[in-house]
């Protein structure tokens, strides 16, 4: 028996492939504000980054006058 905590395996994202319609000029602008290689990471960056801010509000909206200072230290 290791003494070691077993390594957690990190599972790659499942991608499916979808057919759209969208504007070059935004995704253009996307790309280059992220820093992405190609459209489609351009895409899935920006995808995680809605999803991810979503769940801020929502924690916001949960906490919202109950952090005190003592929170952030």
């Amino acid at each position: 028996m290791s003494l070691l905590k077993p390594r957690r395996r990190r599972i790659a994202p499942r991608l499916t492939r979808k057919s759209f319609f969208i504007d070059e000029r935004t995704l253009r602008r996307a790309r280059r504000v992220l820093g992405a290689r190609s459209d489609a990471e351009a895409l899935r960056l920006s995808l995680e980054r809605v999803a991810e801010m979503e769940e801020l509000w929502k924690f916001m909206d949960r906490t919202r006058g109950t952090l005190t200072d003592e929170d952030f230290m």
